[in-house]
């Protein structure tokens, strides 16, 4: 009959026990095959999430350069009755402020609502285009931890198979499983946090690209009414 209260002293044991004692270095490579089959499906979720971050974050960057001077251009080309111009000018940095800025030109002549109105349906497809494969982020932010779990319950049931077949407690017998235990729930927990800030950090950059976007449209409704004030 196994004693339970040497398995615990055991298992516990492993936990300060240092890969010194078996005069072997432990490379990166060896201890994530450590970790088994479950480090596969983790590692793909590492990997999507450095693609979506870099992804979406060169697309944000780029949605959100605007000229510093650029609605005051519109405004002069419009008070000065130069329509195509300005409309030439908002098509020409071929960004969500430039094409939102252009819908507001093309509809100039209409009621100040429709043109707000039409504004705010481009803005609403420029925001669904920033948050192009955001929810793949969340998505691995709440999967990554999980499959750890799994990992946990994989490597338990080594240990619980390998104390199983010695019939007896040994550090060599349970280690392994322990390990995979502890790598995968550490991989896993890791990953989901880095995905989780990723995907934090570029819903932070959406808020200020969809910030500059209402600005300028805000903007562009005041010069249509500048004349007259």
């Amino acid at each position: 009959m196994i004693d339970l209260l040497q398995i615990t002293e055991n298992v516990t044991n492993v936990a300060n026990t240092t890969t010194a004692t078996t005069g072997e270095t432990m490379s990166l490579f060896k201890l994530v095959t450590m970790g088994g089959w479950i480090m596969v499906p983790l590692g793909v979720l590492l990997l999507l999430t450095v693609y979506f971050f870099m992804e979406r974050y060169f697309a944000i960057r780029n949605a959100s350069r605007i000229d510093a001077n650029f609605m005051n251009i519109i405004r002069d080309n419009i008070i000065s009755g130069n329509v195509s111009a300005a409309r030439s000018f908002a098509k020409n940095p071929n960004n969500p402020v430039g094409r939102i800025i252009d819908k507001g030109i093309q509809r100039i002549g209409k009621p100040i609502d429709s043109i707000h109105e039409s504004m705010d349906n481009v803005g609403q497809l420029e925001m669904y285009k920033l948050e192009k494969n955001m929810i793949f982020l969340a998505v691995i932010s709440k999967a990554a931890p999980i499959f750890g779990f799994v990992g946990t319950l994989v490597g338990l049931m080594k240990v619980l198979s390998q104390i199983s077949s010695a019939n007896e407690v040994a550090i060599g017998s349970v280690s392994g499983g322990i390990y995979t235990k502890l790598i995968t729930s550490i991989s896993g927990l890791m990953i989901g946090l880095i995905a989780y800030f990723c995907y934090s950090y570029l819903n932070a950059q959406i808020d200020k690209t969809a910030n500059k976007m209402e600005a300028a449209a805000s903007d562009f409704l005041d010069v249509l009414q500048e004349p007259t004030r």
